[in-house]
């Protein structure tokens, strides 16, 4: 793959000047924990089906990973190769990852949620050459639905299932003894490490390229904002295949040369067992998680005076959820507003979280700037709402084959499509967003693709879809339709055609609404602000 990170050549200079950019892989920081602490647990990996999980020391994690990159090697991935793997929170996406960089491949971890509509767009855009599945996860067969999908694949060489039986299997093509030892380089600190897809609004997923230099920026800031260190225990229970997953619950920790605890199903009630079995400190994830923590010990469960300190992301943080966090669980809650594009822009340091956390979504990481301009580009003060901008150290290398859609000016401020304000302090608050994206349970629902799919129903005239309120996931969605003359439609068969189609199941809307016609402008142009307005009745908050 011929990768085209535009946005890095800019900022090589001052940000290596300044100190932002280390140039150190992540295998440096590997390499550092075999100095220092080789017999440490690296992963503890528990799985729903099974009593207890898999745990890893840094020198048998390491071992694994090396055997993984031999295995890549020997089936001809080579440097900037792309690797997809559709994996839940395990021990083998953490290798999986580690190897990718070990012989200088590229990551390109894809959410479990998934199906053949959008893997096959995902995997033929990256010109993936490997594709790996687990045989099975929460009853799905994944296997079968990778193996259908090979024929609308060509550039696909390796289908490889974790579980399977044979030549296919995990275990036969990627553990295997028999191997050469590795003689390449690796990853590069300015070469795209990680390939991940974003849902927009041109309503066909996106793919941010990512460098170590551009994420570990970030993860370094973080870790000193949050307070994080070599004893801390974090749990990984976000999917690790966002980039809050991928960054802070599995890169950060082996940087820190601490723990992460992977749990793949989240139930409140494991993972309080999971918390107090193995001590954890800290977590990272979107608010619904504290809400479900919070009804669990509500219920009568228990957790620990050391679980303390959570970060929530995706959406602003309910203040009522703040109080009730305290509270209940004895926990600071910290806001942060990032994209897949940048990582975690903006925290709320956890000795400010119980003043700003409610009414902020933090102010910027070291290395990070941001801005709210009007429609003219024109800074605004604090207190007036905007478009937010950024720039700095971890801003991504554009997207993959579409560097039109980079929205960087040439002084390098990206624009978010968000809406904010900024406080005296320098604290944001996102207000809105210009981009047609609704944000349901820290999840990206691309809208103008459920769009363009329903609008190819034949009973279907017009249709807008947009987000309404709900207390525990931020918002649902709702698709209001106009149906041509005679036809009909109802709620079941929404359902039934998105089946059809194969289109992720979270992405199906929550509500349909059938009216005579949708409000428009005088040159026609949808007015979706007014049904945004009457969906916000249909909402479930408090």
């Amino acid at each position: 793959m011929k990768f085209d990170p535009v946005l890095l050549a800019p900022r090589m200079a001052p940000m290596k000047a300044a100190g932002l950019w280390r140039d150190e892989t992540i295998d440096v920081h590997v390499q550092r924990a075999l100095e220092n602490c080789p017999d440490k647990l690296a992963v503890v990996a528990y799985a729903a089906e099974k009593r207890e999980p898999v745990r890893l020391s840094y020198r048998e994690l390491d071992a694994r990973v090396d055997r993984i990159a031999r295995g890549l090697v020997s089936l001809g991935v080579g440097r900037q190769d792309v690797v997809t793997f559709q994996l839940p929170n395990c021990w083998e996406f953490l290798a999986l990852c580690l190897a990718c960089a070990r012989i200088g491949a590229v990551a390109n971890p894809v959410m479990p949620i998934f199906r053949q509509h959008e893997l096959t767009f995902m995997l033929n855009f990256g010109e993936s050459k490997v594709f790996i599945v687990p045989k099975v996860f929460r009853g799905f067969d994944y296997e079968a639905m990778a193996r259908g999908m090979r024929r609308d694949l060509p550039q696909l060489t390796n289908l490889i299932v974790i579980g399977g039986e044979g030549d296919e299997s995990f275990e036969a093509r990627l553990l295997r003894d028999d191997t050469p030892a590795l003689s390449g380089p690796g990853i590069g600190p300015d070469d795209v490490l990680l390939l991940m897809y974003t849902s927009g609004t041109t309503g066909e997923p996106k793919g941010v390229m990512h460098t170590s230099n551009t994420l570990f920026s970030n993860l370094h800031a973080y870790r000193e904002t949050m307070e994080l260190g070599p004893d801390d225990i974090i749990l990984g229970a976000s999917p690790m295949a966002h980039l809050t997953g991928y960054g802070y619950l599995a890169m950060l920790p082996l940087i820190l040369n601490s723990t992460t605890v992977l749990q793949d199903v989240w139930e409140p009630r494991r993972a309080l067992q999971i918390v107090r079995d193995e001590n954890v400190s800290f977590s990272m994830a979107s608010s619904p998680f504290v809400a479900d923590l919070c009804g669990a010990v509500e219920a009568g469960d228990r957790t620990t005076a050391r679980f303390n300190k959570f970060c929530c992301a995706g959406a602003p943080i309910p203040p009522v959820l703040i109080e009730r966090a305290q509270k209940v669980l004895g926990m600071r809650l910290c806001s942060a507003w990032g994209m897949t594009e940048n990582g975690a822009v903006t925290v709320t340091e956890p000795s400010r979280a119980m003043e700003k956390s409610g009414v902020s979504d933090g102010r910027p990481l070291p290395g990070m700037e941001v801005k709210v301009v009007d429609a003219n580009g024109i800074d605004l003060p604090p207190g007036e709402s905007g478009s937010l901008l950024v720039r700095g150290a971890s801003q991504f290398g554009g997207y993959l084959k579409r560097p039109q859609f980079n929205a960087t000016s040439a002084d390098g401020w990206f624009d978010t499509g968000d809406v904010a304000t900024i406080d005296a302090e320098g604290y944001i608050r996102i207000t809105g967003r210009s981009k047609d994206v609704v944000i349901r349970g820290g999840e990206n629902i691309p809208v103008v693709e459920i769009e363009n799919l329903l609008y190819q129903h034949p009973a279907i005239a017009v249709v807008a879809v947009v987000g309404y309120p709900d207390k525990r996931l931020g918002e649902r969605v709702c698709a209001f339709v106009s149906l041509k003359p005679g036809a009909s439609f109802s709620f079941e068969e929404m359902t039934a055609y998105f089946e059809r189609l194969q289109l992720t199941r979270q992405y199906f809307p929550e509500r349909l609404e059938i009216v005579d016609d949708l409000p428009r402008t005088p040159s026609g142009k949808l007015q979706k602000f007014k049904l945004r307005s009457v969906a916000r009745a249909f909402g479930d908050v408090d």
